[in-house]
């Protein structure tokens, strides 16, 4: 296909009345999808309906040490829950505590206590003339509001095929004491789909703060979530890699079973050195007496093990590849060769990341909402929902129908080609 910005006015023009007449016509039929998170299908929260029947009121609900789960008490979580987490993430049990329902509250009350009660000993965030975090772009929207509510100024750095620029890490980190910590999906990164690399993670683990009170976020919510058993991505456990660079307390590492189990219904996990962790049930003894042992307990029986819960993800897996792969398929036949947008094709994760011309996606975001398909709003990738190229776009194609997908894939696709035709013809 010849590039658009090959075409002469009067080819633009005459693609630009074909494209506007294909979208009036879609237009016409009154869609009406929402592609805006990434949340999993009906299909996949039904196949696994089998997890609510394994407690009843005729079940023993007592740890393997004999602990009631019915009754207060545990408060760094149940030991085989910790045990399971642990595996998931590849680290040791005593590593671990295990929370309620959702990785974002740990990371939100972990950057809270931060700001009110400092980091082991430091002077609290709040008292701070200036806090600063760096962000890794594009990144996680729901990151970059936690860190905006609470008034601490955001920092773009890049990310790379490796994972974020690490020169500029260094260098800021190394520079700067106001900077106390950066957001990182490390593996599948959202919404890029990138896996740090083994080199950028042992970057990460020997970076030397001035800040003493400088935490790395290590946000892991894609560990187990591949697509491919034959091309799977592997990420350096960073925990193991911090102690052997000499920083043991630097990294802050958070997951949870939202996308293994139900999500809003699972249990989710901080990992960190024995002395954070210490540092954190201070304040957590008062937050709270003790997160839901029925519900840990209940995962554990369910998946036995980590091995179980991989053969879990295989089946989620199976449902999700061939919608990411309908995707990637219509952007490879509509747009490959046009030079109107690039995209990474993922190995995990939830989401495909498309880059469109500079100036191009909000409207692109605009046009596909006209016509009835909601997605992610434009900028939510950047801090501040500020795209300084306005061309991150986050694809999230897990939800719907994969007829629904057809139809808001093709949507998209003509979306992208209207857009960057109009924005020639302004040149």
């Amino acid at each position: 296909m010849k590039a658009y910005k090959e075409m002469s006015r009067e080819e633009l023009l005459s693609l630009q009345e074909q494209l506007n007449k294909e979208y009036e016509d879609v237009k016409a039929k009154g869609l009406k999808l929402d592609m805006s998170r990434g949340k999993p299908a009906a299909s996949q929260l039904d196949m696994e309906m089998d997890f609510m029947n394994v407690l009843n009121a005729d079940s023993v609900l007592k740890t393997q040490d004999g602990v009631d789960c019915r009754n207060y008490g545990i408060l760094e979580g149940i030991p085989e829950a910790r045990r399971l987490m642990g595996d998931m993430l590849g680290v040791p049990a005593e590593n671990v505590i295990v929370c309620g329902n959702a990785s974002l509250t740990i990371m939100y009350d972990t950057i809270a206590r931060s700001m009110m009660f400092g980091v082991m000993g430091s002077t609290p965030w709040c008292k701070l003339d200036k806090v600063k975090f760096l962000c890794p772009v594009p990144g996680y929207d729901r990151h970059f509001a936690i860190t905006e509510q609470f008034g601490i100024e955001m920092i773009n750095i890049p990310m790379t095929q490796t994972g974020p620029d690490m020169d500029l890490v260094e260098k800021l980190v190394s520079a700067d004491e106001s900077i106390k910590g950066i957001w990182c999906v490390p593996k599948y990164s959202n919404p890029q789909g990138i896996t740090y690399s083994d080199e950028t993670v042992k970057r990460f683990a020997a970076l030397k703060p001035v800040a003493k009170d400088f935490r790395i976020f290590w946000d892991n919510a894609y560990v187990i979530h591949d697509l491919y058993e034959d091309r799977s991505d592997s990420l350096l456990e960073i925990l193991s890699e911090c102690e052997k660079a000499g920083n043991p307390d630097m990294v802050y590492e958070f997951c949870s079973t939202s996308k293994v189990t139900f999500p809003g219904s699972g249990i989710a996990a901080v990992a960190s050195s024995v002395a954070n962790l210490e540092f954190i049930k201070k304040t957590m003894t008062i937050q709270t007496i003790g997160y839901d042992k029925i519900n840990q307990l209940r995962h554990v029986k369910y998946f036995k093990d980590v091995n179980g819960m991989k053969e879990h993800m295989k089946k989620h897996a199976a449902i999700m590849r061939p919608k990411f792969e309908a995707v990637l398929k219509v952007l490879d036949r509509e747009l490959s060769g046009l030079g109107i947008g690039t995209w990474v094709k993922p190995n995990g994760g939830y989401f495909i990341a498309f880059d469109a011309k500079k100036g191009c996606a909000k409207e692109i975001i605009r046009l596909c909402k006209e016509a009835g398909v909601v997605m992610t709003d434009a900028g939510a990738t950047y801090p501040y929902k500020n795209d300084p190229r306005d061309s991150n776009i986050r694809i999230a194609p897990t939800f719907p129908t994969p007829e629904e997908l057809a139809v808001a894939a093709d949507l998209f696709v003509l979306c992208v080609k209207l857009v960057s035709v109009n924005k020639l013809l302004e040149a």
